[in-house]
């Protein structure tokens, strides 16, 4: 891969120019939802549209995932528990801990998008980046879902991986706000596996799971103090493992305005931190996949957040010279 020779400015980039970008979407991921639930399940179908009209992506950028097999699934998941799901017989407690319902459109759109990160783990070993306009589902457990999170896709997509032999050691990055439990608790025996961690301290999951590196935040963490703590971790953490691919929750919650968030990083923040995540892997010539991961605000100014990986990953891209 071309190495970085200056810092970039903060501009972000359109789709002129060569198509180097592997994108993944399906049309159903926006399954529908009672008008007064919180969960901002549109955001998935505005930003893809967000994307073609301000021509991020071209819409022959974007791959159509499958649902992923029952198979793969219980690599992870407890058949059990996916049966009672899909089945529409989980418990109530069980209902609400997770805090969805699982109505037909729901189940498929939850299978639709583990397959849709395996899918774009699978571009990104093909051709260095890509990107799931969806997933980042990292508070599901083996047996049980939470926290909005149903199957676990990201566990997933690394466990298949692992087995199938196409890689032989992975990395998962989690900066989504709420410490990513349900993936801490699906490799805490998987050597081949490591999981890391920013978030702030005192979110949900109020009891957490330990990551193999836990980065822990106080309360109203800005831009560059959160950026120093990745700076100084990320690239160590690179270097020792070496693994054969990032798998990147980019999630926007530690945003000054989320709702459910407590940190406080601006948009720049957010930019700052993918195109440190990207560049620290892509100049290390390991692939890197990233999921857009949790966000809660007004569906607008959140779809455009969840926007600035893609953006960043597109730069990215070009400045290293993949295809």
């Amino acid at each position: 891969m071309a190495q970085r020779t200056k810092h970039e400015d903060c501009s972000l980039p359109t789709a002129a120019g060569p198509l180097t970008l592997h994108a993944v979407y399906h049309e159903l991921y926006s399954a529908p939802l009672p008008s007064t639930h919180r969960f901002p399940m549109a955001k998935f179908r505005l930003l893809r549209r967000l994307l073609l009209d301000e021509q991020v992506l071209q819409a022959n950028q974007i791959r159509r995932p499958l649902s992923i097999p029952r198979r793969d699934l219980e690599r992870i998941h407890r058949r059990s528990y996916h049966q009672a799901f899909s089945r529409d017989q989980l418990s109530r407690s069980e209902q609400r801990r997770i805090g969805l319902p699982a109505t037909r459109p729901l189940v498929q759109r939850t299978w639709l998008s583990v397959g849709g990160t395996l899918l774009t783990a699978r571009l990104a070993l093909q051709h260095g980046i890509a990107c799931h306009l969806a997933g980042g589902t990292h508070h599901a457990h083996p047996g049980f879902g939470s926290g909005f999170c149903i199957f676990n896709d990201v566990a997933t997509t690394a466990r298949v991986l692992l087995d199938n032999g196409e890689v032989q050691r992975l990395l998962v990055v989690d900066l989504d706000v709420h410490q990513g439990d349900g993936t801490a608790a699906c490799f805490a025996d998987e050597p081949r596996i490591t999981t890391l961690s920013v978030h702030a301290a005192s979110n949900f999951p109020l009891r957490k799971v330990a990551s193999d590196i836990d980065i822990p935040l106080e309360d109203a963490t800005g831009d560059d103090d959160y950026l120093a703590a990745i700076g100084d971790r990320l690239p160590q953490v690179l270097d020792d493992q070496q693994p054969d691919l990032v798998l990147f929750n980019a999630g926007v919650d530690p945003h000054r305005d989320d709702r459910l968030g407590r940190l406080e990083l601006s948009d720049e923040g957010l930019l700052r931190r993918d195109r440190l995540v990207l560049d620290a892997a892509l100049r290390r010539s390991i692939p890197i996949a990233t999921v857009i991961g949790g966000g809660y605000d007004e569906l607008m100014p959140l779809v455009r957040r969840h926007a600035i990986v893609i953006r960043a990953a597109v730069e990215q891209a070009r400045l290293f010279g993949l295809s």
